[in-house]
Parts: C-alpha cells; structure tokens; sequence
C-alpha cells in the first residue's frame, strides 16, 4: 500500500435506541456517553494516526453540520465535511466518498467508519485498519469482522472463507440477524460479527458499485461534480443526489461482490445499540451499578441511572435502566432495553414530539432552552457562543423581551444597535426587524420571554444570516 488510508467518517443517521437522549436534533454519535467526547470525536481521534490515516473526509446533513464542525474542532481533529441534502442510505454516502476520494488519488485506499461506535484497543484498531488496507490494495473490499462475545441476535454475521493474505479471508457468506438457536452454531462455526466498518480501493468500489447499482453511482457522481462550497462544508447538489436509489452498502455491494473479504479486529468493539451496551462499557460501582448524573440506588445491583437534570432514586431493583432527560423519561428492564426503538414509534403515533425533538436546541450561535410555554407565551435560556451572531429577524405574531444574566449582548433594533449588560433588559415589538451578537469573550446568556398568538419557530422571518440559513 503506496498511500495512506482515507478515512471517511458517516455521521448523518438518528438512532433511537438511546432514546430519550438520543433523539433527531442530537443522535448519540453526538452524544458524550462515556467520558466527555462523544463517539463521533472518539472516532475522528482515531483516524487522526498519520500514520496509518490521510485527512479525514466527514459525510453527514444539513442539520448537523455545525455540531460536526464544532465537535472536531473541540477534539482536535480536522476533516473536509460534507453534506448530503437529504437522506440515501448508506450506499449514496460511499459512492460519494469514492468519487472525492479518487479525486485526490487515483489510487486512493478509502475505510469508512460509523461515528457511534466505541473501540477499546486503539492501538490495535489503527494496526488492523493497516493490514486491511494491505489487503485492500490488492483490489479487495475488506470488512472489519468481530470474533463474537456472545450468541447474540443483534448483529448481521460473516462466514470467513478461504484465506487470502495478511490474516484476511475471503467471504463465503453474510447472514442477517439470526435467531438465538443459529447464532449460537455461528459461535461455534467460527463466523464474525459484521461491524459496518471495511476498507477497499476507491477503483475497485466505483466499478463494482457502476455494475452492481448505476442508479446510486450516477446520480452521486453528478451530484460531486455539480457540489458547491457552503461556509466551510462541501453541499452536494440536491437535484441530483436526490435521483439516487436509496440502498445500503450491503444490499448494494457487500453481498453481491466477488470481491469482498474479511479481516478480523480484536480491539474491543462495540456499536452502542442500546442502554445495555452502555451498562457494559461504564465504569461501575461495587454493587455493579453505572450512575451518570443525581441518581442513587439503595439495595440494588447491576443498574444504569442516568439523569440530567432530577434526582432518581431507585430502591430494590436490579438489572434496569433509568434514563432520566428534562422532559422525558425510559424505566425498562436492561434485557428490555432493545425495544426502545418500538417505544420511540408508539409514542411518534400518539403525536409526542418528544419522541424526535429535544428541548434543549444547538444552533451554530449556540443554544436555547425552553423553560416554560403556555397559551400566549414561552420562555427561553438562550446561550450565545463568544463571536456567535443570530439572523436579523421578524416576527409576525410574537413581541420579545431579552434579559441579559451574563455577558453582553450587541441588540440591532430596527436602525439602533444597542449594548445590553448584564442585568439589563430590552424589548422587540412585533415586526421590529432585530438580531443580536455576542462581542465578548465570554458566553452570553439571557432569558427571553415571548408573548403572542403564535410562537412557533417557523413565525421567523430570516432577512440575512452568516450561517446562510436564509
């Protein structure tokens, strides 16, 4: 191998399985679950080995791209970020990340990475990813296979076949998730677990992926050349991304290439699929208890309590999950925990828009809570990042007073521009066009208080923006 790898890290989906924490506006891949970095950031640190890895490629969507960029920034890593206009599955994303990666070797070795996974042996990660690039080299699409732990029924299994080179093998056979009677023979069989993680060159996936799905090539392909720059992010163009199949990488490539093999990665690997996952990978207590946040327990054993705001208090129980957020709340039995996902869809049918939506919004200026909401008014936190500057605005329906409780705000009202100090306040009639700044060094933070006949988020009139949300 002439070059080093190109990492590609996919961070665009929205898992439910951590519900409540993980929802729609915040998935877990940004969520800090063990340790302060989030498992996009454990990752991005990961592929930042030059020695192994060349500068990273991050493909995610709109709505994330500030967190990807503020996230990477805070972890120390850097990677071209790009985004995809809407959702096309998996195999869109590869294609994508083919086409940039052959435009800057034509040689390229490419290894794309799921952002919410955990590795323990980072070390060992890094040397695995070397030898599968050997391999891949070779013209091969290299998966990372994990030796099972357990008979377990979540995870897609591998048939390793003949070997190749280097430790790899080729692949005899995927098989889907399978029942708890076969995945105990697959233990026994020696197959591996499918991680979602592999290596290939960028030539051999083109070709296959032209072969075997054009109608998710082409469109993508188009969609590189016609790409345009937006702030510091490459935005693939929409008219045509959106002409692509939505397909997985596996359905579209994986399965049906004769050239598809597998290595083996010993590092301790982990995809988060739920609390219990969470559980195994903390750091416990001596009664075995994971305690993240104001939780206690009294005469139980083996629980996870997370909270982020109350006190949970848990008495005689053992083996649950309590998962405690600002306006929600899971108790299940740890060997239950996978069915959040089916939890996440009742509660989406009964209309709860807590299923998807946190009440702690990010935004690229920083963040705002919503406190409290009633007929006729709402009340906000809002947090602005040192330098962060929200779109001059209008409201139609709703009149605003912001009260300054740190920091200074730099308030534009109608033709005024106005500084506000802490302990100070202002009010925005209705229809005054305003905006406010943050001109210091230190986060701003104020409460607002709106008052009308309609307050939700689309009564904003964007008249211009830095961010280009206009």
């Amino acid at each position: 191998m002439s070059s080093k790898i190109i990492p590609v890290v996919m961070c665009g989906g929205s898992g439910t399985r951590l519900w409540p924490v993980s929802r729609d506006t915040m998935p877990k891949q940004f969520i800090s679950l063990f340790g302060q970095d989030s498992t996009f950031q454990r990752v991005m640190r990961l592929v930042s080995n030059d020695k192994v890895f060349a500068p990273a490629i991050v493909i995610t969507n709109v709505a994330y791209r500030f967190t990807v960029q503020e996230q990477i920034q805070a972890c120390g890593a850097t990677g071209q970020i790009v985004l995809e206009p809407m959702r096309r599955d998996s195999a869109a994303a590869v294609a994508a990340a083919t086409e940039l990666a052959l435009a800057r070797d034509p040689d390229a070795i490419v290894g794309v990475f799921a952002a919410d996974h955990v590795v323990q042996d980072g070390d060992l990660f890094v040397e695995t990813c070397r030898i599968a690039g050997l391999v891949a080299a070779q013209g091969q699409i290299v998966t990372i296979g994990i030796p099972p732990t357990s008979p377990a029924t979540g995870y897609g299994y591998i048939q390793p076949g003949d070997e190749l080179q280097d430790g790899a093998r080729r692949i005899a056979a995927f098989v889907e998730k399978p029942d708890a009677r076969r995945a105990a023979q697959y233990l026994l069989d020696g197959y591996l677990w499918n991680s979602g993680n592999f290596i290939f060159d960028a030539a051999t996936m083109r070709a296959e992926l032209e072969t075997f799905e054009p109608d998710v090539m082409a469109p993508v392909s188009e969609a590189i050349a016609r790409a345009e720059p937006d702030l510091d992010f490459l935005l693939l163009d929409s008219t045509a991304f959106g002409q692509a199949k939505t397909i997985s990488i596996d359905y579209a490539v994986m399965e049906r290439t004769r050239k598809a093999a597998v290595v083996a990665g010993n590092f301790g690997w982990s995809d988060v699929g739920g609390w219990s996952a969470v559980w195994e990978l903390s750091e416990k207590d001596p009664d075995g208890n994971v305690i993240d946040g104001r939780g206690y327990v009294l005469n139980g054993a083996n629980n996870l309590i997370r909270s982020e705001d109350a006190v949970v208090a848990v008495i005689g129980l053992d083996d649950i999950a309590v998962i405690s957020t600002r306006d929600a709340v899971l108790v299940a039995p740890k060997a239950k925990a996978d069915q959040v996902k089916e939890m996440v869809a009742l509660i989406t049918a009964h209309g709860e828009s807590e299923a998807g939506a946190h009440r702690e919004i990010q935004r690229p200026w920083g963040k705002y809570l919503s406190v409290d909401t009633g007929a006729r008014y709402q009340v906000k936190r809002i947090t602005v990042k040192p330098g962060g500057v929200l779109s001059l605005q209008k409201h139609y329906h709703r009149a605003e007073h912001w009260v300054v409780v740190r920091g200074t705000a730099e308030v534009t009202r109608n033709d005024e521009t106005i500084i506000v100090h802490e302990t100070e306040s202002i009010y925005l009639p209705i229809g005054c066009l305003h905006r406010m700044a943050n001109p210091g060094k230190i986060p701003l933070e104020l409460i607002e208080v709106q008052v009308g006949s309609y307050l939700g988020e689309d009564d904003i009139v964007r008249i211009e923006d830095i961010y280009r949300r206009v």
